[in-house]
């Protein structure tokens, strides 16, 4: 899979699980500059109209062990210095074992594989689906019912 492909099947989950709740999935929108004065082009743009939150997402896939691994450290601190909510989505069997660490243990980064065609929320888009829960505070949508408390 190529990093267009991975960022266009993460826009297509988002739009399917989550456009008949108000979002909107922009792709290749240009943002504002980047840490080291770059014109900034983010992956994934969601936004909900309805109160103009939204959230920027950088797609990275890697299959095969490769030099993406060096620019981890710097799209996170990118992510960080945005003036809207971002985050890094990764998936992919190429990175090495300390970034691996690293964006487990980073609340910029989500693990997330959906499956095509059905794109059903799981174990392999949970983490992406609690980001876009707490920004657009989606919570009901992915809290099972059956964990709810009841006397």
């Amino acid at each position: 899979m190529t990093g267009h492909q991975y960022r266009d099947l993460i826009a297509a989950y988002i739009h399917h699980q989550y456009g008949d709740g108000g979002l909107v999935v922009y792709r290749e929108v240009n943002l504002g500059k980047t840490i080291i004065g770059k014109d900034r082009q983010i992956d994934v743009f969601v936004l909900r109209p309805a109160d103009q939150k939204a959230l920027a997402i950088e797609c990275k896939y890697q299959d095969s062990v490769g030099s993406v691994d060096e620019k981890i450290p710097y799209a996170l601190d990118d992510l960080a210095a945005l003036w809207v909510p971002g985050c890094l989505v990764y998936a992919g069997r190429g990175w090495s074992r300390g970034v691996t660490h690293q964006l487990e243990g980073s609340r910029l980064a989500a693990y997330c594989l959906p499956e095509k065609p059905a794109f059903h929320r799981g174990r392999h888009t949970r983490e992406l689906d609690y980001l876009l829960a707490a920004t657009f505070g989606l919570w009901e949508q992915i809290l099972p019912s059956s964990k709810r408390f009841r006397r």
